[in-house]
């Protein structure tokens, strides 16, 4: 049986405009479908248009044409107050960079997720940040700053940060990129867990390990979707 889409792009077009220089299609009429519960990873070189897709399902960016749904909601109808709203209770983003408030500790990045939104009572946020940050093995680092923690580890608090707010939908932007072999494993290990757990995960990447690890690979060039392979 065919699963509910999570993902739906019909001819997507994103494009730049550049002064002094013709315009940058970014992507050009792709059309791709990710249903719900699918771990997929995407793949291609520089400039392929990997990243703008990210981008725009995470409502980071805006499509210069066709349709784009996520969760069901039709992002070209939002405005960017709505949008946000949407982001926060819908997606979750984990970045090759981490990303985390360098003044808070592990547990307060967390908690800080929850704050913005509002989804969860202001009552559980201590303890649902702690129960994350145990999930992904950090419960004796809650309470250091990212400074004191390794790579892997400030990866790990970001994802605990992604699953703050209990979004259906996982994006993440290279994520191993800054990572040993051994700790991008682990990473890929929990990515693997979440997904069985019932979580969409679509990730860029270049790292082979991770995209064998999804249910399909999907690869783009020029802006354009020229393979999608599944997996399982």
């Amino acid at each position: 049986m065919a699963r509910e889409a999570m993902v739906s792009a019909r001819e997507l077009s994103r494009t730049y405009a550049i002064p002094g220089a013709p315009p940058c299609d970014a992507l050009r009429g792709l059309t791709l479908e990710i249903g719900r519960g699918e771990y997929v990873a995407i793949l291609g070189k520089s400039g392929s248009g990997k990243s703008t897709l990210l981008n725009l399902v995470a409502g980071l960016d805006r499509a210069t044409g066709g349709e784009l749904r996520v969760n069901g909601e039709d992002l070209s109808r939002l405005g960017e107050g709505a949008m946000s709203a949407w982001r926060g209770a819908h997606l979750g983003i984990v970045f090759q960079f981490f990303q985390l408030l360098p003044t808070l500790s592990a547990h307060e990045n967390v908690v800080m997720a929850m704050e913005l939104v509002g989804r969860v009572p202001r009552a559980e946020r201590d303890t649902r940040a702690a129960a994350l940050l145990d999930r992904v093995g950090l419960a004796n680092e809650a309470r250091k700053l990212p400074s004191m923690l390794s790579g892997g580890q400030q990866q790990r608090v970001a994802v605990a940060r992604a699953l703050a707010n209990d979004p259906p939908l996982l994006i993440a932007d290279e994520p191993t990129g800054n990572l040993d072999s051994e700790t991008a494993a682990d990473l890929s290990s929990l990515f693997a867990a979440l997904v069985a757990e019932g979580k969409t995960l679509l990730v860029v990447t270049h790292d082979a390990a991770l995209a064998k690890a999804a249910h399909r690979v999907v690869r783009l060039r020029d802006g354009r979707l020229v393979h999608d392979e599944g997996h399982a």
